[in-house]
C-alpha cells in the first residue's frame, strides 16, 4: 500500500530564505498529520549545519515517521560544462545528504528551459548527468526520482522537460533500478497537457507522486505561460486542497493501482492554511484505502 508524506510547501520561505521556521517546528507540526513521513528540501537553511541531518531523522523517527525523499533542484541544462559538473556535484551532495536523512529516493531534474538550449542539446545535457550519478546513487541505496516539474521555486525559467513529449524523452535515454519517474499530476496542467495522458505513458516507471492541485487565480493558461520567465512561480499560479482542484484522483489511483504502485505518495498542499493541509492528508488517505483495499 502507499504511504503518505508531507512536504512543507506553505512554509519554504520559513524554512529556506529567512529562517523563521526551524526544522523542529515543522516537524512538530507536521507529525499532527495523519502522514508515515515527511518530504525534506535541500535548501532548508538548517541543513547545511554539520549534525543537522542526523538530528532531524531522530527528531522524525521518534515521532514514528520517516524522511523517504528528498527534494532538491539539480540544473543539469546549462550549455558550460564546468556549471553542469558543479551542479553534477551537487546532486552527490544531495544524494548524500538523502542517506544520512535515512531516506530512499533524492529527486532530480532537467533543468531550467533556457532559450539558446536546443531541445536535443537539452535532452542530451540532463541525460547525461542524470547517468553521471547513477553510479553514486547504487552506491548510498538511493534511486533518483525525475519529476515533470514546472519550475523550481527559485528558478528564472521554466522546466526544460516540462511538456510531456520531452519528459518521456528523457526518460526513455535512462535505464537503470536505481531511476524512476515522480509523477506529479498538477504539473501537466501547466504545460497545457493532461495529466492522465502523461501518466499512461510513464505509470511503469512511477515510483514516488507528489500529490496537489491546482487552479489559476485569475486569468488563463495563457496567461500564466506568458509569464514563465519571471524568476519563481507565477503569482496567478495557486496551489489548492487536494480533491477540489482540477485533478481527478479517482482515475490517477486507479491507474497507479493497476500497475502494483506502492510508493510514497507526498502532499505538496497548505498554502491556505493547515487545516486545508489535514484535509489534504484526510482526502489522500481515504483514497488510497479505496484503490489498495487487500493491502489494508
Amino acid at each position: 500500500m502507499p504511504k503518505l508524506a508531507a512536504f512543507p510547501k506553505a512554509y519554504m520561505d520559513p524554512l529556506c530564505v529567512d529562517g523563521s521556521m526551524t526544522i523542529a517546528e515543522w516537524i512538530e507540526l507536521a507529525s499532527k498529520l495523519d502522514v508515515d513521513g515527511l518530504e525534506f528540501y535541500s535548501g532548508f537553511l538548517e541543513l547545511s549545519r554539520p549534525g543537522a541531518a542526523s538530528a532531524a531523522r531522530e527528531q522524525v523517527e521518534e515521532r514514528g515517521l520517516s524522511i523517504p525523499m528528498l527534494c532538491c533542484s539539480p540544473d543539469f541544462t546549462h550549455p558550460d560544462a564546468a556549471f553542469r559538473q558543479l551542479e553534477i556535484d551537487k546532486e552527490k551532495h544531495w544524494i548524500d545528504l538523502t542517506a544520512e536523512l535515512g531516506g530512499q529516493f533524492c529527486r532530480v531534474l532537467s533543468g531550467q528551459r533556457r532559450p539558446e538550449v536546443s531541445r536535443e542539446e537539452g535532452i542530451a545535457y540532463a541525460s547525461d548527468c542524470i547517468h553521471a550519478c547513477l553510479p553514486h546513487a547504487a552506491s548510498a541505496g538511493v534511486t533518483l526520482i525525475l519529476e515533470n516539474h514546472y519550475k523550481d521555486n527559485y528558478w528564472q525559467y521554466p522546466e526544460f522537460a516540462q511538456r510531456m513529449d520531452v519528459f518521456c524523452d528523457l526518460v526513455a535515454t535512462i535505464d537503470s533500478p536505481h531511476f524512476g519517474v515522480n509523477y506529479d499530476p498538477s504539473n501537466t496542467f501547466l504545460a497545457g497537457e493532461d495529466p492522465l495522458e502523461l501518466l499512461r505513458r510513464v505509470k511503469r516507471r512511477v515510483v514516488t507522486m507528489h500529490a496537489s492541485d491546482r487552479y489559476l487565480a485569475e486569468g488563463t493558461i495563457e496567461d500564466l505561460r506568458r509569464e514563465e520567465d519571471s524568476v519563481g512561480y507565477a503569482k496567478r499560479l495557486r496551489h489548492g486542497e487536494i480533491g477540489q482542484g482540477l485533478n481527478d484522483y479517482d482515475a490517477i489511483f486507479r491507474e497507479l493501482a493497476d500497475v502494483g504502485f506502492d510508493g510514497w505518495i507526498s502532499i505538496e498542499d497548505g498554502v491556505d492554511g493547515f487545516e486545508q493541509l489535514q484535509r489534504s492528508a484526510a482526502f489522500l488517505r481515504q483514497k488510497i484505502r479505496q484503490y489498495w483495499p487487500a493491502m489494508e
